[in-house]
């Protein structure tokens, strides 16, 4: 008997499932209760806006209780990151409710859970919003799960919402997987962060079949336990220095956030080498590393999970005492989530945020991801309609202009959209006309900006900081200031540091040296754009491992290469002080056979920093310098760095090896160093490697002063 209500539902019983769930002394609170009654009892659809640690996941699971009490389906809970679903998880269990997840990293027991929800002994089922068009599971899984289902959940609701500070597309597809929910289903979604513009949006698009509004229930988001500081310091060494001094002083354990996954990996390095306990966790961290970070910082083993916004959502621990951001988000709201992981289950917890002069770069960078423009669009439908069937995304890269991650995010959008299909195989197009609303994207641009703006006037503000927070969330219930951050109650941390930590901090981010993959395999579909290059590449023409003297993203190095390689800055010698890290690079590099020589690459921008880092290595290495692979087409200027098939396709034959550097390659009897002044695909020195191959080199070793990421 499925959604048949046999009897009526009291608080008393509601009181009772939330007490298995949270323990003897839980209450609900008012909207608690509100808001189960609107599920549970009325079937309604219902927004819950309420601060980290209110207890929206007791709303969701005490509702599943008494539902599945009464012959409902199972909850369905469509939640943004493996973190949150990992903690839901152990919730719903300790309420002796039954929790399985199907996601990406557990692909060898989605047969056996599949067989479990159709048995119907699972009483929640987590996915994942891509889950929602994989084509298996769309067309085989969720037609019958979308008839059955007693309730739906979308958790961290705001990125159902572009307007949201993280908007994921395929959240987007959630609103069509309502359409299809019988009419009497309850929906629930669930935010701690959506301004009032968010709230209206996500709000209409749950909507109902019956036409009546959305239940919006929206609490306060003061945060009583949060003390909130802003740290101004001149350089990543006193941010580094400050970190050192300071958590030791700082309570309990709790989160560092950088904003790119290098600094994760220098701050926790750096950490580790002062005798703290500290791990790192980013999107790169495979998942056994993740779920032992996680366990680490849960259990109090460690002092502080170094991360990126990979640990922005869901992750519950009640008794994080602190965290503290090296370098600022691009949003206030953004930020305001991040903090909402401390102080959950304690009286008292401290955020520090200290922000960097690198942290405008890094906002125009991922400014710089957002939606492509028509043309490129348009070019990417042209080439789904052309071929007739289904391509991949690698497929589709030769045939558009596009990053692989940038690319992907597109194809989402258009297939919610309904302009393509994610089938077997990849995409296809469905024929059907689409718009590009060029004037949306433009405003959801410039929503961002305006949110850059709002996070560098609260790194300044002399107001209140919770009130200025509040107030970006449009919160209804500010009342006056904190009393507890930096404004209302004094600064408790000063931007000082101590000569000793700054130094070490300084030697540690002075520390030079990255590894530069070799590529492999030449990407797929490149006779489509005329290059006659496919499979793998040749032992015999391809370079070795090479080495870069930094990332561009790095706290340390990254800090000087960006000013040496920004568009704007003239064309120079090597930097002195350049010199001396590109020195201990080439002495820690332990290969297997000293280079004997050196080549650099011609470049248009660049000419003289790359030749003259080249002589200079040559010189100080007692090597010989044989001369320059040069451009074949002087007048070619290269396009804007495209994905990995566009890149080659522009610089497969771009360069040349002159008769006297092919005569001094083949008479050099060992390694060549192959100097460039940047890295980014890769694919320039992969072919001018090559090219030296061919002339007769025994081995090539790339060296760049920059590695992009």
């Amino acid at each position: 008997m499925r959604n048949n209500v046999t009897s009526p539902i009291s608080r008393e019983e509601a009181e009772a499932a939330l007490r298995r769930l949270a323990g003897d002394a839980a209450r609900l609170r008012e909207d608690q209760w509100t808001a189960i009654e609107a599920l549970a009892v009325h079937r309604r659809r219902a927004l819950v806006v309420q601060r980290t640690g209110w207890g929206k996941s007791a709303v969701y699971f005490v509702a599943t209780d008494l539902l599945r009490a009464r012959g409902a389906g199972p909850t369905l809970i469509v939640s943004p990151l493996l973190a949150l679903m990992r903690n839901q998880i152990e919730a719903a269990e300790r309420a002796g409710i039954r929790a399985r997840t199907i996601n990406s990293a557990n692909l060898h027991e989605w047969q056996e859970i599949q067989a479990e929800v159709a048995e119907g002994v699972v009483d929640v089922l987590l996915i994942s919003p891509e889950r929602l068009n994989n084509p298996d599971f769309r067309d085989d899984v969720l037609p019958k799960l979308a008839s059955e289902v007693g309730l739906l959940v979308v958790d961290e609701a705001h990125t159902v919402s572009d307007w949201g500070h993280d908007f994921r597309p395929d959240y987007r597809r959630i609103r069509s997987f309502l359409a299809d929910l019988p009419p009497n289903v309850p929906v629930l979604a669930t935010t701690a962060t959506a301004n009032a513009r968010v709230v209206a949006d996500v709000a209409e698009q749950l909507g109902t079949h019956s036409g009546d509004d959305t239940l919006v229930l929206r609490g306060t988001l003061d945060r009583e336990s949060l003390s909130l500081h802003v740290v101004r310091l001149g350089s990543p060494e006193e941010r580094f220095a400050f970190l050192a001094e300071q958590l030791p002083n700082l309570p309990g354990s709790g989160i560092i956030y950088t904003l790119t996954v290098a600094a994760t990996d220098e701050v926790a390095a750096f950490l580790r080498s002062r005798g703290f306990e500290v791990a790192s966790y980013s999107g790169r961290t495979e998942d056994a590393e993740r779920r032992q970070a996680e366990a680490d910082l849960l259990g109090n083993r460690i002092k502080a999970l170094v991360a990126t916004s990979a640990l922005g959502m869901g992750f519950d621990k009640p008794d994080l005492g602190f965290v503290v951001h090296l370098g600022a988000p691009n949003s206030p709201i953004a930020y305001y989530q991040q903090v909402g992981r401390a102080g959950r289950g304690v009286d008292h917890a401290e955020v520090l945020l200290l922000p960097g002069q690198e942290d405008r770069a890094i906002w125009k960078y991922f400014a710089s991801l957002a939606f492509p423009s028509e043309e490129q669009v348009r070019q990417t439908l042209d080439a789904l309609a052309a071929a007739g069937r289904p391509l991949s995304t690698a497929a589709l890269e030769p045939r558009v202009d596009l990053r692989r991650s940038r690319l992907e995010t597109m194809l989402k959008v258009l297939d919610v959209d309904g302009a393509v299909r994610r089938v077997k195989g990849g995409w296809e197009s469905t024929g059907q006309p689409w718009h590009y609303d060029g004037e949306r994207y433009a405003r959801v641009a410039a929503a961002r900006e305006a949110e850059q703006r709002s996070m560098i006037e609260y790194e300044t503000t002399g107001e209140c900081r919770m009130t200025f927070l509040r107030r970006q969330l449009d919160d209804p219930h500010i009342a006056g200031p904190c009393g507890r951050c930096d404004n209302c109650a004094g600064a408790r941390f000063t931007a000082t540091v101590s000569a000793t930590d700054a130094e070490a901090a300084r030697t540690a981010l002075a520390k030079p040296g990255v590894e530069i993959a070799a590529r492999k395999l030449w990407p797929t579909g490149m006779a489509a754009l005329g290059v006659p290059l496919t499979g793998k590449i040749p032992a015999a023409e391809s370079a070795g491992t090479g080495r870069a003297l930094g990332r561009l993203t790095d706290l340390g190095w990254g800090t000087r290469l960006r000013e040496l390689l920004a568009d704007g800055t003239p064309d120079q010698p090597l930097p002195e002080p350049m010199l001396d890290g590109i020195v201990k690079v080439l002495a820690n590099w332990g290969w297997e056979q000293r280079p004997t020589a050196v080549v650099s690459i011609g470049s248009h921008t660049r000419p003289e920093l790359i030749t003259d880092t080249a002589r200079r290595i040559a010189a100080l290495g007692r090597l010989t310098y044989l001369g320059t692979v040069e451009p074949a087409f002087p007048e070619r200027r290269q396009a804007p760095r495209g994905n990995s098939a566009q890149r080659l396709r522009q610089v497969h034959d771009a360069f040349t090896v002159g008769p006297d550097l092919a005569a001094a390659v083949a008479a050099n009897q060992g390694p060549i160093l192959l100097v460039d002044d940047r890295v980014d695909t890769g694919w320039t020195m992969t072919v001018a490697a090559r090219l030296l191959r061919q002339a007769g080199a025994v081995a090539v070793l790339p060296f760049a002063l920059a590695l992009e990421a």
